[in-house]
């Protein structure tokens, strides 16, 4: 049972126990098969091995809050804090500001819930807002039981002005009791939305964040990962080095290269006409000799400037005064939105690799980057080798019942760390990407893993353990 993942061993609630009494003279066996390593972009080294599943617990559980904007340490809010935070907003503002508060009772859970909006219309309440939606409890609402919901009664509807303190405060105890410990504070005006928690918020800046979870620190969940790059910590985008491949070519020669198409040579070939005839260039000239303005402009466009563009249609010649969408923009608009399996490919030869431009890398949201175990965040945890993360575990020191949360947690991975370290993989990091391991570093990986399994009395069965390991770690 030890030795299947966890993916493995959720299934094994639902499958039907054998009708056999006893089994006699049967060794258990477990065999480990020599095969490539996982492609998945999300699959790193931690997720393979499992330590990344212990290190989320151990931030869940035992990790300090802190606040993603200022860094200073957060700690809980009160219901008056909450009102006094709201009413702050207020002072100084030209007209007094609408808020609508909701109270989160589902959070991205699958099912139709008839049972809450019951409940909900027998309490009295009006109005839900669901999935981002605010609809009247009066109509019938079905959703989905195999799709992810989130549902927020609207508890009430205030304006931020003198003497609403007494209305405010009773308001905000009821949707504190409703979600037992959250809020979340709509601005209609500005759009902004701010979560208030009795468990987690910074006086200062007026943030809460939500109770800590194992799923807020996993980059494959929605509830941890950046939700710009969706936890791959890499986004693709259009290189403007794959776009004008040789700047030594000119306008008039094709240096753009996808413009290189005959289909669209003509049109092409009158926006540059335009272009040049309102900015004053000469297309002949090398694509690198332009100023710097008008290569912004060919590659990002005119913004809101118009640019006469004359073309013709059919035996009609037409003018028409618009602002040039720019290379860029227009291919990234293309390649969102066409069916075109094809035209998706062809112009993602022109895109490249970057690290996420909001959490540079990280995968996480910024609320799961300010949560510090021993003064460090989870990513900068599984950034550091194997061989300095197990002395910095070592070296943590925890007090009080925070102590007996992370001394079993830390035993386990200081022991997993250990096998990996025991095969010589010392100098991997536990972020390192499972697609970039060599075969040999990945089937050490698989060694190390039914070790620290730590099963006894089985019989392992190894398909070629040697494949792709150096002579000296190969044990006759």
């Amino acid at each position: 049972m030890e030795s299947l993942s966890t993916y493995a061993r959720q299934f094994l609630g639902q499958m039907d126990k054998p009708d056999v009494d006893l089994l006699e003279g049967l060794s258990p066996a477990v065999s480990i098969e020599q095969k490539t390593t996982s492609r998945n972009p999300r699959s790193t080294v931690g997720t393979v091995t499992e330590i990344y599943d212990h290190l989320r617990l151990l931030f869940a559980r035992a990790g300090q809050p802190h606040c993603p904007k200022c860094g200073e340490a957060i700690s809980s809010q009160s219901i008056e804090d909450m009102v006094n935070t709201l009413l702050n907003r207020s002072e100084g503002a030209e007209r007094p500001e609408k808020v609508i508060l909701l109270s989160p009772l589902v959070v991205r859970k699958k099912g139709s819930h008839e049972q809450i909006l019951q409940e909900l219309r027998k309490d009295g309440y009006v109005r839900v807002r669901v999935d981002g939606e605010v609809r009247p409890l009066s109509e019938e609402i079905k959703l989905k039981k195999n799709i992810f919901h989130s549902i927020e009664v609207v508890v009430d509807r205030v304006v931020l002005k003198p003497g609403i303190r007494r209305r405010l405060d009773e308001s905000v105890s009821t949707a504190i009791g409703l979600s037992e410990g959250t809020m979340l504070v709509q601005f209609p005006d500005s759009g902004e939305e701010v979560l208030f928690s009795e468990s987690a918020a910074c006086h200062s800046c007026g943030i809460s964040v939500q109770e800590l979870s194992t799923q807020l620190f996993s980059f494959n969940n929605p509830q941890g990962a950046c939700p710009e790059c969706s936890g791959l910590g890499v986004k693709q985008v259009f290189a403007e080095q794959l776009i004008v491949p040789d700047p030594g070519l000119s306008l008039e020669d094709r240096a753009i290269a996808p413009w290189s198409r005959r289909k669209l040579a003509t049109h092409n070939a009158q926006w540059i006409q335009a272009l040049a005839a309102h900015y004053d260039f000469d297309p002949a000239l090398p694509f690198k000799k332009l100023p710097v303005e008008i290569q912004q402009v060919l590659l990002y466009g005119s913004g809101k400037q118009r640019i006469e563009f004359r073309y013709s249609r059919g035996n009609r010649h037409l003018v028409s005064q618009i602002p040039f969408e720019g290379i860029i923009p227009r291919m990234d608009r293309l390649f969102l939105e066409t069916t075109s399996s094809r035209v998706r490919e062809e112009t993602a030869r022109f895109m490249k690799e970057q690290p996420c431009p909001v959490c540079h890398g990280d995968r996480l949201k910024p609320e799961a980057l300010a949560v510090l175990v021993g003064g460090y965040s989870i990513v900068e945890l599984t950034r550091m080798s194997i061989d300095h993360l197990i002395k910095e575990l070592t070296d943590m020191e925890f007090s009080g019942r925070y102590q007996m949360i992370a001394e079993p947690v830390l035993k386990e991975v200081q022991e997993r760390l250990g096998f990996l370290h025991g095969v010589g993989l010392g100098y991997l990091s536990l972020e390192r990407k499972a697609g970039t391991l060599s075969g040999g570093e990945a089937q050490r990986i698989r060694l190390a893993s039914q070790i620290g399994s730590r099963l006894a009395g089985v019989l392992y069965i190894l398909d070629e353990p040697s494949i792709g390991l150096h002579q000296r770690d190969i044990i006759s």
